[in-house]
Parts: C-alpha cells; structure tokens; sequence
C-alpha cells in the first residue's frame, strides 16, 4: 500500500511517500492504519487531527483497506 505524506506529516515520517507491504494480509480498516502509525510514529499523536483520504476520497474509520489503495495522509492545516 502506497501511502503519500504531506504537510508535518512528511517532516515527522521522513519521505513523501511511505510503501507499506503485507498491511492488509488480514482484513484491516483506516482506524487500523491510523493506530498502526501512530504507533510507529509516536509524533504523529502530537497532531490536533489527522484526515486520511484513500483513493482521492476522504475516508471514515471503518472503510476497510487493500493492498491496492492509495492513502494520504493529511494534516492539519493553517494559513494566513
């Protein structure tokens, strides 16, 4: 699963895109995905809120996930 990283997102993991392999041997979801990384990533925690979006569309915590996807990960955002 190809996950692409932006924003905070990119500084705390360390590369625009991030390739998972085998994460969805086993029927996995979004919710499943954001623990995993949050996991792995502790700073990711930090975040005041983290949008995940699979295949160009923002995604709920129940979507179930494959191989296939597409994933993004987005960050919070702030302008001026």
């Amino acid at each position: 699963m190809k996950i692409l990283l932006f924003g905070i997102t990119k500084d705390i993991i360390g590369s625009s895109v991030l390739d998972i392999t085998n994460f969805t041997n086993t029927q996995k979801t979004v919710g499943d995905l954001h623990s995993y990384l949050q996991k792995t990533y502790p700073d990711l925690k930090k975040l005041s809120s983290l949008a995940i979006a699979v295949n160009s569309t923002y995604a709920e915590h129940n979507k179930i996930l494959k191989d296939t996807d597409e994933v993004a990960l987005i960050p919070p955002v702030s302008g001026g």
